[in-house]
This record gives structure tokens, C-alpha cells and sequence, in this order.
């Protein structure tokens, strides 16, 4: 059986270290961890950057939905690679938990290019709501952040 899965490949404007610490400060994390129209206040946001330590951040939508979202990191190789687990804190699946790779690789000019692979994960693009939809307006906020960073 094989297991439910999808990748985003993206080209950031940004150098690879900057593109770690968007995924590994938690000031910066709060300002682009969520879909459009969706928030991630700044003191939700925890980040325990080490091999078995953890991150947890809050979402909430328009309507004040709330949706938690917590795991483990399982790699840490600074600045090319995390891996780690991705999950509601009440989630109760055990070992079929969602598991993330992200990869950074230098892509000229000051560029680089990411790879994210989610799997455990069903390619559900189109869905209301779906990880897949939701983790590339993710990216398309981080593209925002990362252009207001350069020009300041």
C-alpha cells in the first residue's frame, strides 16, 4: 500500500539562510505559518530547534475558528534540511502521524529552492480547507514577507 503523499517545489527571492530562519524563528514563523485570510498570533508560536524538541503554533480563521498545530522535529541540519512531525495536539494516530521534509538548495543569485514534502498526507488539492491548498498560500505569504523584508 503505498502512502498518501504530495510535494511543493517553489524558487524563493531569498538566500538560503534566510529561508531557515523563516522556518525556524518564531517571530518571523508567525508571520507566514497559515493559509490567506488565516492568522498565527506571534505568541503562539514555540519553537525548540533540536532533534526530538518541538514547535507548536495557533491558526485562526475569520469566523475565530482556532486550529492548533504542533510536532516533533526529527532532522535538523542547518541550513539545508528539517524534518518533522505535523499534527493537531489531540490527534491520536499514533505512528501514521503527517511527517514534513523541507529542503533548502542554493539556486543562484540569491535564490533558493525549496522543496516540501509531506507524507502520511493526502494530495487533497481543490478541498475546503485542504493541507495542500493551505501549505502553498502558506509559501505565497512567505513570498510577502520575504519581499517586504528586502525592502526595508
Amino acid at each position: 500500500m503505498s502512502v498518501p503523499e504530495f510535494t511543493i517545489t517553489r524558487t524563493f527571492d531569498a538566500p538560503r539562510e534566510t529561508l531557515w530562519r523563516a522556518w525556524t524563528d518564531p517571530t518571523l514563523a508567525a508571520r507566514w505559518w497559515h493559509p490567506h485570510e488565516v492568522t498565527t498570533p506571534a505568541e503562539s508560536v514555540s519553537i525548540d530547534l533540536r532533534v526530538g524538541g518541538s514547535y507548536a503554533y495557533l491558526m485562526i480563521d475569520p469566523d475565530g475558528g482556532e486550529w492548533p498545530a504542533t510536532g516533533e522535529y526529527l532532522e535538523v541540519r542547518e541550513p539545508d534540511r528539517l524534518r518533522f512531525t505535523w499534527v493537531s495536539p489531540d490527534d491520536e494516530r499514533g505512528d501514521e502521524v503527517p511527517v514534513i521534509t523541507v529542503d533548502l538548495a542554493e539556486a543562484g543569485e540569491g535564490r533558493t529552492l525549496m522543496t516540501f514534502h509531506m507524507a502520511r498526507h493526502p494530495d487533497d488539492r481543490g478541498s475546503e480547507h485542504g493541507v495542500y491548498d493551505g501549505w502553498t498560500e502558506a509559501f505565497e505569504e512567505l513570498d510577502e514577507v520575504l519581499a517586504t523584508s528586502r525592502t526595508r
